[in-house]
């Protein structure tokens, strides 16, 4: 890529503020945020969620502007939010842009409150990627997944992460946006099985913050991630992924991280709800979204309508959403029957 190029960040969230300032020390950056107050804020302040913000970086006024400008695009918004972003830009986007999204969600075709599990189609339960190619032209598509709380990258804290995709150029295109001396930049040609270590991780991560919150010690996390990570490969294997890509900096790495720090937002929504508080006080009083709630809900519609066994899962779910005390839950997990270590590397 050219160095003059300008480089498009969708999302001025706390993870696309992050992307943005890092993408910023080495080219030029478009940053569109959708909410006209919140970018007037960042225009006239030049700060981005109380952290300065890099004078490469420019508030676009839309996503045709970011489209013309710019051919790498990096949308980093909701799970929730993404179909109807993606399909709001197509229009703009070309078949030679590149997007690599840092989404780390599931999308659903289908209403996931009301869905029967028995009835669902697990095509219509969608990643990021699936999504920019059902919606756009654009066929160079990418994700970034990895260890990268917002906060930390922020701060200017060394990191790194993955680009995952089919296509060279594109892992080539993100590493040289993104690498730096701080911060560096793997590739991998498991774009699914990136995608769902980034998702799958989040709910483990509540689990982990709700063990902090009831006074647990480090055996009983190391205890949870090690079997965790166990459970992700199998969700992730039922879904098409190889189990490498959990074994590494996006898999087991992100899952450590976002398990131990009270900057993650999913280990926080778990620390609160062991300290008895409800779980709409506590997304509300987070304002922005921890994606582990929503992946709670696709990840049990998943492995209730494959039949399969994900106790954890399946325990954290009745947690948030049937009134299971989280002490109660700890003791019904230690129960469970298991017979075997590390057994998902015969996979």
């Amino acid at each position: 890529m050219n160095e003059n190029k300008t480089v498009g960040v969708i999302g001025a969230g706390s993870f696309g503020s992050a992307i943005a300032n890092l993408l910023a020390e080495n080219q030029k950056v478009l940053l569109y945020e959708r909410n006209k107050d919140t970018a007037a804020t960042i225009r006239r302040d030049r700060k981005i969620r109380n952290f300065p913000m890099h004078d490469n970086i420019t508030v676009a006024d839309s996503l045709e502007q970011i489209a013309t400008e710019c051919f790498l695009l990096f949308p980093v918004i909701p799970s929730a939010f993404f179909k109807s972003m993606i399909i709001d830009f197509s229009p703009y986007l070309r078949p030679d842009h590149i997007m690599i999204h840092a989404t780390k969600g599931l999308h659903c075709e289908f209403d996931i409150e009301t869905a029967d599990p028995k009835t669902i189609i697990l095509k219509e339960i969608k990643t990021m990627s699936e999504l920019i190619l059902q919606e756009t032209g654009i066929v160079r598509v990418g994700c970034l997944a990895g260890p990268n709380l917002a906060l930390e990258i922020m701060e200017k804290q060394p990191a790194a992460t993955v680009i995952a995709s089919r296509f060279d150029e594109v892992i080539a295109e993100g590493q040289n946006a993104l690498r730096g001396e701080r911060f560096q930049v793997y590739g991998n040609r498991d774009i699914l099985g990136i995608e769902l270590s980034g998702v799958l991780k989040n709910y483990v991560a509540i689990a982990s913050g709700a063990l902090n919150g009831l006074g647990y010690g480090e055996n009983a996390r190391a205890l949870l991630i090690t079997r965790g990570m166990a459970e992700m490969i199998y969700i992730g294997k039922a879904l098409g992924a190889d189990k490498k890509a959990f074994l590494g900096i996006a898999g087991i790495g992100d899952l450590i991280a976002t398990c131990t720090s009270p900057k993650s937002r999913n280990y926080t929504v778990g620390y609160r709800i062991a300290k008895g508080e409800k779980l709409d006080d506590i997304l509300a009083d987070l304002g922005e979204v921890a994606e582990g709630v929503r992946t709670l809900k696709i990840g049990k519609l998943i492995v209730d309508h494959l039949g399969a066994s994900a106790p954890l899962l399946q325990t954290i779910s009745k947690v948030l959403f049937e009134d299971l005390s989280m002490d109660r839950a700890i003791k019904m997990l230690m129960r469970y029957p298991v017979t075997a270590d590390a057994e998902y590397l015969d996979l």
